[in-house]
């Protein structure tokens, strides 16, 4: 599964005869950014096995190959030997299950451990020369699926695809409190709280956000258990708009959860759902909840 250098092949047809490389190029989403680092950074393009340059015009049954240059890790970034949950993996992409208590990428209180690191020493050990692309980020403390690109064309693909709504996450959360509406939505902008770099809050100037909620069941008077999808994919959106109609989740001390059945915030994105950028397929993932939060519906 591993290879030197990422690559995509077309067989030319008749519709795209007399296209200019690079007008073809564009219109399947190769962006103007991938065709410098092509050019300046050590990838080719051939047609038929030459050397061609991006003005040159197709000719129907031509083979079109597109060399992208070898993308290797930052030297601020190390592999390391963590084990990981993968669900799904082939030459484009992982879907992997976080566990909580992990960054998804280094930072400065965890600047080892992270999704990234694990990833990158993954890569290493089945010889993929390659950096991260994290599609989907979650918070260190939340669980759960991530999706992951192995070329930054496939993560600028991913991008279009969450902008047009093709990529949609189901997560399963604890929120204190009993809801009065069983199912509903918040919708609330959310924007950095002024003396914070880290805390979110729903502000008038914030940028639209909306959150849709169903209640599973309702333990006791104490909490309830939710399943959540989102519209938008803001900085602690869940955590944000739970609080904020007076239901944070429990563990979240961050936004008023309290901590006396969890540890952490009792958040888990336990399913994703996207059309694959190359196969063009629905395809569906999920993950359980963990044990520290599945003890909640036991409580």
């Amino acid at each position: 599964m591993a290879s030197s250098r990422f690559t995509l092949t077309w067989n030319i047809q008749a519709d795209d005869q007399e296209k200019l490389i690079k007008e073809f190029l564009k219109e399947n989403d190769v962006s103007s950014a991938s065709l410098t680092d092509i050019k300046f950074r050590g990838g080719s393009i051939l047609v038929g096995g030459a050397e061609v340059n991006v003005l040159y015009r197709l000719k129907e049954g031509d083979t079109l190959e597109v060399f992208f240059p070898l993308e290797e890790p930052s030297q601020g970034m190390a592999g390391e030997n963590i084990p990981l949950e993968i669900l799904y993996e082939d030459d484009y992409l992982l879907v992997v299950n976080k566990p909580p208590d992990m960054n998804t990428i280094p930072s400065r209180e965890h600047p080892k451990g992270s999704l990234a690191n694990a990833l990158i020493g993954y890569y290493q050990s089945i010889g993929l020369i390659a950096t991260t692309h994290i599609v989907t980020r979650l918070d260190r403390d939340t669980s759960g699926i991530v999706l992951v690109a192995k070329h930054r064309h496939v993560h600028h693909l991913f991008s279009k695809l969450q902008k047009q709504g093709k990529v949609k996450r189901t997560y399963e959360a604890f929120a204190q409190g009993l809801f009065v509406e069983k199912t509903g939505s918040v919708i609330a902008p959310i924007g950095r709280k002024p003396d914070s770099i880290i805390e979110r809050e729903v502000r008038s100037d914030g940028q639209y956000a909306a959150t849709h909620y169903k209640v599973l069941r309702e333990i006791g008077q104490a909490f309830s258990h939710l399943k959540l999808s989102l519209e938008t994919g803001r900085t602690h959106q869940i955590r944000v708009h739970m609080s904020y109609v007076g239901h944070p989740l429990l563990g979240d001390t961050l936004y008023g959860g309290s901590v006396g059945r969890i540890s952490r915030q009792a958040l888990h994105c336990l399913e994703i759902s996207f059309v694959h950028p190359f196969y063009n397929e629905q395809m569906t993932f999920r993950a359980d909840m963990p044990a520290d939060m599945a003890t909640l519906l036991h409580t």
